[in-house]
């Protein structure tokens, strides 16, 4: 209420489509993340290694490391085609801050910004509170 008057809603008509905004954001974050699995299968292979041979897995680093972008690849899949979308979501939001801390942690691995983690964290909770939304397999109960 500004003044006492309702604020009406700018586009009130865009609202029939509010089922879409989880499909796109489920979308977008389904491919970031297959491509960070895939990531791990080619160029930041060797800096992952390292990682968890830096924690003493130094017989199982390769395994470590192909577990993990299996991982992420699967999860991936999974939020596009819209499966298990609010696990997927738990798992992811978990992971974020994994690699959050390995990349802060490791300088071996390659950067990223904070904010596109930030963003990653943002876009799981979201899918976590909202479900899947249009065009998923996942069905509300």
């Amino acid at each position: 209420m500004l003044n006492g008057l309702p604020i009406l809603n700018v586009f009130p008509d865009l609202l029939v489509l509010q089922r879409l905004a989880p499909f796109i954001l489920r979308v977008v974050i389904g491919i970031i993340i297959i491509n960070l699995g895939y990531l791990k299968f080619k160029s930041e292979r060797p800096r992952w290694k390292l990682f968890f041979e830096g924690f003493g897995a130094t017989k199982n680093a390769n395994l470590f490391t192909s577990m993990f972008g299996t991982i992420e690849i699967i999860g991936g899949i999974a939020l596009v085609i819209g499966l298990y979308t609010q696990l997927a979501a738990l798992v992811f939001s978990l992971l974020t801050f994994v690699e959050v801390y390995t990349e802060y942690k490791e300088s071996a691995l390659v950067k990223r910004n904070i904010v596109f983690y930030i963003l990653l964290l943002a876009i799981a909770v979201s899918l976590l509170f909202t479900g899947a939304g249009a065009f998923a397999l996942d069905l509300p109960l």
